[in-house]
């Protein structure tokens, strides 16, 4: 017994050690990725700021922008996985729905990723980074030779990194992992994924320093007798999230209606609207960041509003076209002006005063966030880590948990969750493959809790090998119990992962 806690421990200490390698790299990549993209960015808003001066000089910058998404969309034609934000990939990946190789999709991403993203498109850096983050974990695993088990959770270790390095999140970066993408709160995973996570975010701070990605200066606590404003914010922004997440699947529909143009072509149309957009609202375009710091400055509800339009129909425009680039950041930008709309018109009605409009600011990020990706927790640790402050807790908790009560209310889904049941995957129903193992966690109230193992309608082929319960390791029998908390090691064959996985996301559910 001695030697095989021995054995584990060793197992493990390398296993650490491999996801510290994913971290460092992931840092390197992805900070890259992110210098890139903002020089790009600078680099476009220059030319066209010397376009008011020079006009002819706009038709060089609309055939640039127009070569960089047909660029940008030939590589997704090459590799389509390579397109759009990548995290419904990881999620495909992780559950075992997707195989794909790791050196095709993370070239081209890059490649296309700094394109499309610099040109000025609405798209974030953060769904790239995680896809970028999670073939950096792929290409580790490969490189150390490590074992299925050990390559999924380097593939979400990177991941995490990916999301660290992006907007030097670490705890969300794991929590994003765990919570939204993996589904799994496996010590395992988690603890791999924040360790390559802390590596990354390491990394990337020797480069763009330790001041956080949004570092909204505010003084003054949200008032408990106003939290009642808390709530109406909270299903405000319910509701928008449903409403964009219902533009967001359909709109791709718009775009196989045009005859003229193949599917990696599409990138010519958002890139034709941002020509005009560029030029006269330099400051408006990107993923948001910039724009999110400067809201407080902007007190007239109509120009918010129409900031807030744009914002939101050139989102979905730009990310229904296919090229590389997320919506993560979009999605916080949306929610930050949505703040600062309701902020600003309670303040004309005298309801609220103005100083606490730049945290209504900040509490709609986190809500509509946990409303249209649906991972509160997630929500809340990035947007605290984001704005470098941990006094806002509360409120932020209460916003992004009215939000995603109402979006579910309206028969909102997990955005990234949806985005992935659009892909066609292939699951094999031969068993034909190796020994292969999953990790589920028993929720209370499922279907699993309190049973015995011998009354569970288990997956065909599907063993039981182990039950981790505490600080405990159960080898289970047919008449074991299984409690809530428990954490099932299931031996399963490889080809039927994402069968076995939809199977135990069924027994999952709560009893009726």
């Amino acid at each position: 017994m001695e030697s095989e806690d021995r054995q584990t421990r060793k197992s493990n200490l390398r296993l650490l050690f491999e996801a510290l390698v994913v971290g460092l790299v992931a840092g390197i990549v992805v900070g890259s990725f992110r210098w890139l993209i903002g020089q790009t960015l600078a680099m476009w808003q220059k030319g066209y700021q010397a376009a008011h001066a020079n006009p002819a000089l706009l038709w060089l910058l609309a055939g640039g922008v127009l070569a960089s998404v047909i660029v940008s969309g030939f590589l997704v034609k090459q590799q389509p996985h390579a397109g759009g934000s990548g995290i419904p990939e990881v999620e495909l990946q992780l559950q075992g729905k997707l195989q794909l190789a790791w050196w095709p999709v993370f070239w081209r991403k890059f490649i296309g990723g700094v394109l499309s993203i610099g040109s000025g498109l609405f798209l974030g850096r953060e769904g790239p980074s995680i896809q970028l983050g999670s073939t950096v974990g792929q290409g580790v695993a490969q490189g150390f030779k490590a074992s299925k088990s050990d390559s999924r959770v380097l593939l979400a270790t990177g991941a995490a990194s990916g999301l660290s390095a992006a907007f030097g999140a670490p705890l969300g970066g794991a929590m994003f992992i765990v919570e939204e993408v993996f589904h799994n709160f496996s010590p395992r995973v988690w603890l791999n994924a924040l360790a390559g996570a802390i590596m990354a975010n390491f990394v990337v701070s020797n480069v763009f320093g330790q001041t956080p990605v949004l570092a909204i200066d505010y003084k003054h606590s949200f008032p408990i007798l106003q939290y009642w404003q808390l709530l109406l914010l909270g299903a405000f922004l319910g509701l928008i999230g449903r409403f964009y997440q219902w533009g967001l699947l359909n709109f791709s529909h718009v775009y196989q209606k045009i005859p003229v143009l193949p599917r990696w072509l599409h990138g010519i149309i958002p890139a034709l609207i941002l020509v005009p957009v560029m030029y006269y609202f330099p400051g408006y375009v990107g993923g948001g960041n910039n724009l999110i710091l400067s809201l407080n400055q902007i007190h007239a509800v109509n120009v918010l509003v129409l900031i807030f339009l744009l914002r939101i129909s050139f989102s979905i425009v730009s990310y229904d076209s296919g090229l590389p680039g997320g919506i993560f950041l979009p999605i916080l930008t949306m929610g930050a002006l949505l703040g600062a709309v309701y902020g600003q018109f309670m303040v004309d009605l005298g309801l609220l005063d103005q100083k606490l409009v730049v945290n209504l600011i900040i509490f709609s990020m986190a809500g509509l966030f946990s409303a249209i990706v649906r991972s509160p927790f997630t929500a809340i640790m990035l947007i605290a880590e984001m704005v470098g402050s941990l006094l806002h807790l509360m409120p932020l908790a209460v916003v992004s948990v009215a939000a995603y009560v109402v979006n579910e209310l309206l028969g909102g889904v997990p955005i990234y969750e949806s985005l992935a049941g659009r892909m066609q995957t292939k699951e094999d129903n031969d068993y034909v493959g190796e020994a292969d193992q999953l990790t589920i966690s028993i929720y209370e109230g499922s279907q699993l809790a309190d049973h015995q193992v011998k009354d569970i309608a288990w997956p065909d082929r599907t063993l039981v090998r182990v039950i981790h319960r505490g600080q405990k390791d159960i080898i289970p029998n047919g008449n074991t119990k299984l409690l809530a908390g428990d954490l099932l090691v299931l031996e399963i064959d490889e080809n039927q992962r994402g069968l076995v996985y939809d199977k135990m996301a069924r027994l999952q559910e709560a009893k009726e």
